[in-house]
C-alpha cells in the first residue's frame, strides 16, 4: 500500500484489492519524485487469448485532468461487484479483454499538474511532428518551465513508454481493438476524437471508425458526443495517438483494427453553471462540486458498454465489405474532411 496522502492511488489499491485473484494486476512503471515513488497500475480483466478483441482505458495523462482518472476508477469499482453476480458480464469477460491504466501521469495526478514530475506534457512527447504546426500550446521544445513542453521526443518519458509496452503488448496483437483515453478542458460539448491531431490525412480505418459512429447514432439516437478528427478542434505535435496509430499501420497487422479515441469532456459547461471555480486549481478541467462529480461519473458509463459490446459484436461494422468501405470512406470524407 501507499505510504503517501494520495487519495486516487489508495482508491485504486483498495479497488485491485476488491478484485482479487479476478484480476491481473501489474506495476509497470515506478516513477521516483521528490524521494518518493509514484507506481503506474495496469489492470487487466478478462480473456488472455490472443486471438479476443480489446478495450483499454487511459486516464490521468495529464495530472491536471484527474477526472479521467476518477471516471476510470468509479468503473472499475462498479465493475468489482458486477463480478459478484453478473453472468452475462462475466460471459463477456470470456470472449474479450479490457485493460485499464487510471494514472498514466501518477506525479501530474498527485501534484495537480498538467506535466510529468520532469515537466513534460505526455501527450507531445512522442516523436511526430505536426504539419505547420507552430504555437506553443501545440508542443515546444523552449523550457520545461513553460507548459505544452515535449522533452525529448527521441528520449520519450517513461510514463509515455509505459502506455506504449502496453499498446503493443495488449492491442496491436488483438484482432480488434480500442483505445479510449479520458481528458477534460475543452469546449461545453463532450468530444469522442479520433486521429490525427497532427495532420489533416484521413487515417487508415475512417471507414470503420463512421460506421461505428452511425452504429452509436442509430442506437443512442440523442447521446451528447460530437465525433471528429482531432485536427479540427486543435493540431499538435508529438501526440502519442498518431504515434501508437502509425507504428501500428507500419507492421504487417493482418487485417487487424486499431482504432485510438480521445474522450475530451467539455469542462467549460462545468465553467458556465460555477464560473467562481475558473479560481480554482482544478476548477478549469475538473467538476469540484460533489453532484456534479456524480453525474460526469455516471455519465458515460453507456459509451463505455457500447464500444464494449461493439467489440465483442463486430459485424455491423469491421471488418468491412469492399463495397462497404469504399462507401462509408466516401460519406466519412464528405462529413468531416470537405
Amino acid at each position: 500500500m501507499t505510504t503517501i496522502n494520495f487519495p486516487e492511488l489508495e482508491q485504486l489499491e483498495r479497488i485491485i484489492e476488491q478484485l482479487g485473484g479476478r484480476a491481473h494486476t501489474e506495476v509497470i512503471e515506478r516513477i521516483a519524485f521528490k524521494g518518493q515513488e509514484f507506481p503506474i497500475h495496469c489492470i487487466t480483466l478478462g480473456s488472455d487469448r490472443p486471438d479476443v478483441p480489446v478495450l483499454a482505458f487511459f486516464g490521468g495523462v495529464h495530472g491536471l485532468e484527474k477526472i479521467g482518472s476518477e471516471i476510470i476508477l468509479s468503473f472499475l469499482e462498479t465493475i468489482s461487484h458486477l463480478l459478484d453476480w453478473d453472468q452475462e458480464f462475466l460471459a463477456r469477460l470470456e470472449k474479450s479483454r479490457l485493460v485499464f491504466i487510471p494514472m498514466v501521469n501518477p506525479v501530474g495526478v498527485y501534484m495537480g499538474t498538467r506535466c510529468n514530475g520532469n515537466g513534460v506534457d505526455l501527450m507531445r512527447n512522442a516523436p511526430i511532428e505536426g504539419e505547420g504546426v507552430t504555437r506553443i500550446f501545440s508542443g515546444h521544445r523552449i523550457s520545461s518551465h513553460l507548459p505544452w513542453y515535449r522533452g525529448d521526443p527521441l528520449n520519450m518519458e517513461k510514463e509515455a513508454l509505459a502506455v506504449c509496452r502496453i499498446v503493443d503488448q495488449q492491442l496491436f496483437n488483438a484482432p480488434l481493438s480500442i483505445a479510449l483515453d479520458l481528458h477534460s478542458g475543452f469546449g461545453l460539448r463532450d468530444r469522442l476524437w479520433f486521429p490525427y491531431a497532427s495532420h489533416k490525412t484521413p487515417f487508415a480505418f475512417l471507414a470503420e471508425i463512421y460506421a461505428l459512429k452511425t452504429q452509436l447514432d442509430r442506437c443512442y439516437q440523442h447521446h451528447i458526443y460530437k465525433i471528429e478528427p482531432t485536427f479540427q478542434a486543435y493540431m499538435i505535435n508529438g501526440d502519442l495517438w498518431d504515434y501508437l496509430l502509425d507504428a501500428f499501420i507500419q507492421r504487417d497487422h493482418n487485417e487487424r483494427l486499431f482504432i485510438p479515441l480521445t474522450l475530451e469532456m467539455g469542462s467549460w459547461l462545468w465553467l458556465r453553471k460555477s464560473p467562481l471555480h475558473l479560481f480554482s486549481r482544478h476548477g478549469y478541467f475538473h467538476p469540484l462540486l460533489p453532484h456534479r462529480q456524480q453525474r460526469i461519473f455516471r455519465r458515460h458509463f453507456t459509451l463505455f458498454d457500447f464500444l464494449h459490446r461493439s467489440l465483442l459484436y463486430p459485424e455491423k461494422w469491421a471488418p468491412l465489405t469492399p463495397e462497404q468501405k469504399k462507401t462509408n470512406y466516401q460519406k466519412a470524407l464528405a462529413h468531416w474532411y470537405e
